[in-house]
């Protein structure tokens, strides 16, 4: 059974930083990409950052790109998100999700929320 578990979240203050991870289980996580999304109240699930088997190459939003890094441990079956100068708009729930193949994700976390007070 696949489970991707978020921790990491919580309240912060503009301009302060967070790290959230996801711990998966239940299938070969280095042959995974893995990606991180969120959902702010009364929007759509966006997507934030995601990082590739192999080579690791990441990729992000523009609204984080600069702030936010994204990173895996293999050995460990962890990716983590790692959210600098965080500004109110940041204010979310944040997902991770786990793809086999470009296109589609298989398994999703349940969530950990994210609040920035300004």
């Amino acid at each position: 059974q696949v489970q991707l578990v978020e921790s990491g979240g919580g309240l912060v203050q503009a301009g302060g930083s967070l790290r959230l991870s996801c711990a998966a289980s239940g299938l070969p996580f280095s042959a995974y990409r893995m990606a991180w999304f969120r959902q702010a109240p009364g929007k759509e699930r966006a997507f934030v950052a995601r990082i590739l088997q192999g080579d690791a190459t990441t990729y992000y939003a523009e609204a984080v790109k600069g702030r936010f890094t994204i990173s895996r441990d293999n050995a460990a079956d962890t990716v983590y998100l790692q959210m600098n100068s965080l500004k109110p708009e940041d204010t979310a729930v944040y997902y991770c999700a786990a793809s086999y193949s470009a296109g589609s994700y298989d398994a999703w976390g349940q969530g950990t929320q994210v609040t920035v007070s300004s």
